[in-house]
């Protein structure tokens, strides 16, 4: 698997505007932040409350969550929550193409990083090609509100394949996430 090669996602920040009207999202306001699918690609659009709840939405969305344009000059805030980094990790798990394994992988790094997934195991599985694949086991929280201090789903395993990043794919992917995600990982 060590042929898999991070893909650029080209993932805009926030332009304030709502893709579907063109018209201004103003600072404050809130607003429908998407992934869609374009080709092989996850592209970032985000829609106004005003078109969204008119059914005026981008085709092939991928996720979505709710966020509010910053105030000029105002700090960042983290708006992801757990649940929506859990939930994507989740609607990956199917994922075939080589950008996507890579994206799922870092994203499961960063929610170990944040202490809500635990590493249990490494599996060796012959995948379809015959190479040796690897496959990391891992438990997450049971409750994500609670944070790192909740208690463990045992009964549950998450398995995520290892495509053998250097250090440098896992910084680019990771720089790639955080732009998608518009936060600071």
């Amino acid at each position: 698997m060590s042929r898999m090669q991070p893909s650029s996602y080209d993932i805009e920040r926030t332009t304030g505007q709502c893709a579907m009207t063109e018209r201004p999202i103003e600072p404050g306001t809130a607003y429908m932040a998407t992934l869609i699918e374009e080709g092989e690609e996850l592209k970032r659009v985000d829609v106004s409350l005003e078109a969204w709840e008119a059914d005026n939405r981008p085709q092939a969305i991928f996720s979505f969550w709710r966020a509010v344009v910053p105030m000029p000059n105002e700090k960042r805030k983290v708006f992801v929550d757990d649940e929506v980094l859990m939930n994507l990790l989740r609607r990956l798990e199917d994922a075939t193409q080589p950008q996507r394994i890579t994206f799922r992988f870092v994203l499961m790094l960063i929610l170990m990083r944040k202490k809500l997934l635990r590493y249990d195991a490494t599996e060796n599985r012959e995948g379809e090609g015959g190479e040796t694949e690897s496959w990391w086991k891992l438990t997450p929280k049971l409750d994500l509100s609670k944070g790192p201090l909740g208690k463990w789903s045992d009964s549950e395993t998450i398995e995520v394949l290892d495509p053998h990043l250097n250090d440098e794919q896992v910084i680019a992917v990771t720089e790639q996430l955080g732009e998608i995600l518009n936060a600071e990982l």
